[in-house]
């Protein structure tokens, strides 16, 4: 059975500064790394998402997670990966890419199409993937999250200023009592 993320967890809108901040690498795989798995599994769920990382549940840790299943049938569950570190990239490809702290703002970004990537899983066990197309999209998405890069920094200034208004509203809604 699922568990549902406590209450209180919201995914944090840009504008949030933790959404900004470089990640803290992950030090000791503990009780409390493992409630903070168990929520950001819940809300990547629970939003339906491609992939979460952990900044944008409010916890500035070096730690994500991909809906594998939503890209692979073949695959059953998501993966977490702890500590990630892309290795290899290789050509690029175009392609709209929205994100769960960006509601509604969707754009062109340009990436790797190929990537090698390393990290712990959820057990501590050192874990290499190879991934292409929307896989790799994802997993350099997320990376991005944890080293505080946000998919609108990959635009050219002109897309960003055409995105401006959406974004500025964003921002205020973000702030706390806002």
């Amino acid at each position: 059975m699922p568990v549902s993320p406590p209450a209180a967890t919201q995914i944090r809108i840009y504008g949030d500064p933790v959404l900004r901040r470089k990640a803290d690498a992950v030090e000791q795989l503990d009780g409390p790394l493992d409630a903070t798995i168990g929520t950001l599994l819940a809300v990547l769920a629970q939003a339906r998402g491609l992939g979460l990382a952990a900044p944008q549940i409010g916890s500035s840790r070096q730690l994500c997670a991909v809906n594998l299943p939503a890209l692979d049938e073949r695959r059953k569950k998501p993966l977490v990966l702890i500590n990630p570190v892309v290795e290899a990239l290789d050509g690029t490809a175009v392609h709209e890419e929205g994100c769960l702290s960006f509601p509604q703002i969707y754009a062109e970004v340009t990436r790797p199409r190929r990537i090698g990537i390393r990290g712990l899983d959820r057990d501590g066990t050192e874990i290499e993937i190879e991934a292409e197309d929307m896989m790799a999209r994802v997993f350099l998405h997320e990376v991005d999250h944890l080293n505080g890069v946000l998919f609108i920094d990959h635009l050219s200034a002109i897309k960003r200023q055409l995105l401006r208004k959406q974004l500025r509203e964003l921002s205020r809604h973000s702030r706390p009592g806002a």
